[in-house]
């Protein structure tokens, strides 16, 4: 009896890496967020042109990360049913409306309902991104497109603090608002022209089975430690650069706002060590990544406290790569061990992610009010605490099984796709 010939091999028809696609999915994360913390580097200027108290002017910030968190849920929802790159261009498109509208805003608190309707627009692209991602590439491509995104994420981030500081240094604070709308909608255009289709998605339209899904994800412990955890990232460096620009702005430093704007060049730092990040994480796992990182960065925000400018700026920068790098190392969690529903998955994380910005920017509003910098210090030290212990006591290590129970694979290692 002859034997059954083999069945060919199923056509792997995922995306392969290639660095225009890496620059690709980078400026992806670039124009998702070259808006959300754009008002720090003038939130001195704001908070005297608008007559605005530290909570209020903090709240500039926290308004953003509040939208952010509400809707993020609900997003996943959205691009489940609906799909992934439209909703991801159109997102950067919206991001540019109310940028443009804050060239008219007279008021804290029209600056502050702008603010939280940019907010409204930034997980159509920062949750669909990681979804399509998931979806679209495997192994250590995924991986390095993660931290890709993250590193572009990163870019953005300082892109807007230092593009808004030095804009105002040549013209009023609401014409800068217009220079950044006009960015928003050049990148929108770039984003649809450079991100590849879709080819794994599938729609789920059932609100049953989103709900089902949701219910599934609430109950997946992997999830709920990534979600702690990612409340205290973000509490952490929101609070941290927000009110450092109103300790360098009073005495003894009296920082403009380009000088405010040169401070978040550490921010440079993350787009270097967020790449190195993606090759150590496959192999130490995330569990000893975040715990080495959190503890990294809690060191960053004790030395804040020094006088002199440069130890700060050190400070700052310290702190800065240790949360980059806690940041990819639980995108990569997550993106590994939940298999099923990635879209809601994303976007239940970054609810609780900029849930912890919003209480970053009120708490520490509240306790640099009361305590300045010292005060802010102690609170962020003690929130970073709760997030070092979440990581050791509850983040499964490098052998613990997956959300399907299945064991789980060898990490991907650099160079293999």
């Amino acid at each position: 009896m002859s034997a059954v010939p083999p069945a060919p091999p199923v056509p792997d028809d995922h995306y392969r890496l290639t660095i225009p696609l890496l620059l690709t999915v980078a400026l992806v994360g670039v124009f998702a967020f070259i808006q959300v913390y754009s008002v720090q580097s003038i939130l001195p200027e704001l908070q005297r042109d608008l007559n605005a108290t530290v909570v209020e002017i903090g709240n500039a910030v926290g308004m953003t990360v509040l939208a952010v968190a509400l809707i993020s849920p609900f997003i996943g929802m959205l691009s489940d049913a609906l799909g992934r790159k439209w909703l991801i261009t159109v997102s950067v498109f919206a991001l540019a409306v109310p940028t443009a509208l804050m060239t008219q805003v007279e008021s804290v608190h029209g600056l502050l309902v702008l603010r939280f309707l940019q907010g409204l627009a930034v997980p159509g692209v920062s949750v669909v991104a990681i979804a399509y991602i998931g979806e679209e590439f495997r192994g250590a491509t995924m991986v390095r497109l993660i931290t890709g995104y993250v590193t572009g994420s990163v870019l953005g981030g300082f892109l807007g603090r230092f593009l808004m500081g030095h804009l105002t240094e040549f013209m009023a604070w609401r014409t800068a608002f217009g220079a950044m709308a006009v960015i928003n909608l050049a990148g929108a255009w770039l984003v649809w022209r450079g991100l590849p289709p879709s080819r794994h998605f599938v729609a789920n339209t059932r609100i049953s089975d989103n709900l089902a899904t949701l219910g599934r994800l609430l109950r997946n412990p992997a999830l709920q430690v990534a979600c702690s955890l990612g409340f205290t990232v973000l509490f952490a460096l929101v609070g941290l650069f927000t009110f450092v620009n109103l300790h360098l702005a009073a005495e003894p430093y009296h920082f403009s706002s380009g000088d405010l704007a040169n401070i978040f060049t550490v921010y440079l730092l993350g787009v270097l060590v967020t790449p190195l990040a993606g090759q150590v994480i496959p192999r130490i796992g995330s569990r000893r990544t975040v715990l080495g990182a959190v503890a990294v960065s809690a060191l960053g925000v004790l030395g804040s406290l020094a006088a002199p400018v440069w130890a700060i700026v050190v400070a700052l920068a310290v702190t800065a790569c240790g949360v980059f790098v806690t940041q990819s190392a639980t995108m990569s969690f997550i993106a590994h061990r939940v298999t099923h529903g990635r879209s809601l998955a994303s976007g239940l994380y970054y609810g609780a992610y900029y849930c912890g910005g919003f209480a970053g920017a009120w708490a520490c509003g509240i306790a640099y009010t009361l305590g300045g910098w010292p005060g802010t210090v102690a609170t962020l030290c003690a929130v970073q605490a709760l997030g070092w212990l979440i990581a050791w006591r509850f983040m499964p290590g490098l052998s613990a099984p997956l959300e399907s129970g299945q064991p789980r694979p060898e990490p991907p290692r650099a160079g293999r796709n």
